[in-house]
């Protein structure tokens, strides 16, 4: 009788999310690789699976119910709203995600939207581009204000460890930061600060969250209102936290005074969304690539075939479900 450890068949089916290679498992595998999925592929797809590795691409039971061999989802990134946990735990589907990876390319990110809206980055580049620097009467154009980040203060909504991270790269820089309790908790944690409060505080607001049931449109008219009216929005985490419609009117109204997102509702957007939709100077829209930096990629590719070979030895981390 052979003790040969049986190949296990991987199929990424999202690989072109990313910009570098993939090593290979250490253990007997067959790999499949897809640069990109429709959901009415996944199924051909992942038949003979055993291992999947996806990145946003919906894996809901109607799609695992029909995939009997496979054992793994590993997720090729932090947030798991598009994986059916409930289902996984029933059918003992592991899932993994990654998670950390991502710790200096976020906030470095979340920063740089902070700065560019407080210094109205945007409106001196069109400026710029419209030759009204060229005709001015003085050696500086100065027509639209100006505010350092230094002494302003932060409200960070979500404190995993995206949100640590963005919280001392603020520090660094002179911000004070606020670390906000969850909305309508009961009580406030010691080193956190009430939601109300903090959305009243802040001069700039950065999203660190998942979405989940409680967070879905966390950011909505209400909480606009209860912000300065020069305080500034940052969304790197998901789109669905933040009322679109409502962000927009608050923007277009001077409710408040900016706001940085690079996450949609919907990825990508080709049905169109309404942040698509306006051209205001206040408003950065990025194309979800705040996690992407070279380093942090690198780091992420890594730790996704790290779960793998864990899984597999029996040893599983990273684990949602399983």
């Amino acid at each position: 009788m052979s003790n040969q450890q049986e190949p296990e068949t991987i199929v990424f089916l999202e690989r072109g999310t990313f910009t570098l290679d993939f090593r290979r498992p250490a253990f007997p595998h067959e790999w499949v690789e897809y640069e990109e999925t429709a959901p009415d592929q996944v199924i051909g797809r992942l038949r003979g699976a055993t291992i999947a590795i996806c990145n946003k691409l919906p894996l809901r039971e109607p799609v695992l119910s029909q995939l009997p061999r496979l054992k793994l989802i590993a997720v090729s990134a932090t947030g798991v709203d598009n994986i059916d946990l409930a289902f996984c735990r029933a059918r003992g589907i592991a899932v993994c995600n990654a998670r950390g990876y991502a710790t200096s390319s976020l906030p470095e990110h979340a920063l740089m939207l902070m700065l560019a809206l407080r210094r109205n980055l945007i409106a001196y580049r069109s400026d710029v581009r419209k030759g009204r620097w060229q005709s001015a009467r003085q050696f500086c154009l100065i027509d639209h204000p100006i505010f350092d980040l230094r002494g302003s203060t932060l409200g960070v909504v979500g404190y995993g460890k995206l949100g640590q991270a963005m919280a001392t790269l603020a520090r660094a820089v002179g911000i004070k930061v606020l670390i906000a309790e969850r909305r309508n908790a009961g009580s406030v944690r010691e080193g956190r600060t009430a939601f109300a409060d903090v959305l009243r505080l802040s001069d700039a607001l950065s999203l660190h969250c998942p979405l989940t049931e409680e967070t879905k449109n966390l950011i909505g008219t209400v909480e606009f209102r209860q912000m300065k009216r020069n305080a500034i929005l940052i969304n790197t985490a998901r789109g669905g936290l933040v009322d679109g419609p409502a962000l927009i009117e608050a923007l277009q109204d001077g409710v408040i005074g900016g706001a940085g997102v690079d996450v949609l509702t919907i990825e990508p957007p080709r049905e169109g969304n309404v942040l698509l939709d306006v051209n205001l100077p206040n408003l950065i829209v990025t194309p979800h690539n705040a996690w992407a930096s070279q380093q942090a990629m690198r780091t992420l590719a890594d730790q996704v075939v790290d779960n793998l070979e864990a899984f597999v030895r029996g040893e599983p981390g990273n684990l949602v479900t399983g």
